[in-house]
């Protein structure tokens, strides 16, 4: 079941997430209520990216929950996969190396024009990397970029001298410079899921979540976040729009 966005914020929080595009046709934020099959989420992406392309859709922030999924980037190892079980494995074209999808795990998929937004795609992963970091602050807490590493982390509170544990996975794709993927926040996954694989193909560091550092923030809080600090982490210039 999709989710209407008027039924999550007020009618002045909506219509400021919606203008937040440079395209005429408005942002579009999606909230499935139920888990997506992956198969199914990838074929409604890129549908969606071919519409944003020939300018039929506007521009999509898609919320959702996947079965147990693996996915394995463009960077994948095979030997970084260990251990998955029953769970599916899809190969998909994504950045990135290996990672786990799951019932408790936000997955934002990430659809917008960025030739429209800048036309710099070390400038878009920076501005998706900002967005988590963003909302975990709305949360209280604190999460940053790792120097080498992909995603966003936390430092462990209960062993500070412990390389720092990843909370948010982060993999885009950009075709015709429309992206599609993005990215994928632990609230509250099996964390043992991980031990399938070596997430993103990095050993030094281990995996942690929302419900870990603080049990009592939900789903919706995350969700709230994401929609207060979606606008903030990705602007774009009026003028310059107008000149293209």
């Amino acid at each position: 079941m999709v989710v209407p966005m008027t039924s999550l914020f007020s009618a002045a929080t909506t219509a400021e997430i919606s203008a937040a595009t440079p395209l005429p046709l408005a942002l579009e934020w999606r909230w499935d209520a139920a888990p997506v099959a992956y198969d199914t989420a990838i074929s409604t992406m890129e549908a969606r990216a071919k519409a944003i392309r020939a300018g039929t859709a506007g521009e999509l922030i898609w919320l959702l929950e996947h079965p147990p999924v693996y996915t394995a980037g463009t960077s994948a190892k095979r030997e970084d996969l260990l251990n998955t079980g029953r769970a599916l494995i899809r190969e998909t074209g994504r950045g990135g190396e290996w990672t786990y999808h799951g019932p408790g795990q936000r997955v934002v998929y990430i659809l917008l024009d960025v030739a429209r937004r800048g036309q710099d795609v070390r400038r878009f992963v920076r501005e998706v990397e900002e967005w988590a970091i963003a909302a975990l602050a709305r949360l209280s807490i604190t999460a940053n970029r790792r120097d080498g590493f992909p995603g966003v982390w936390v430092q462990n509170t209960q062993s500070p001298s412990m390389p720092p544990d990843k909370i948010t996975a982060i993999g885009v794709r950009l075709t015709k410079w429309v992206s599609w993927h993005g990215m994928a926040i632990n609230h509250s996954p099996d964390l043992a899921a991980f031990d399938g694989i070596v997430p993103c193909g990095i050993h030094e560091g281990g995996v942690t979540s929302i419900q870990q550092i603080n049990p009592a923030l939900t789903m919706a809080d995350l969700d709230h976040a994401l929609a207060e600090t979606f606008r903030a982490c990705f602007p774009f210039d009026t003028g310059d729009e107008a000149d293209r």
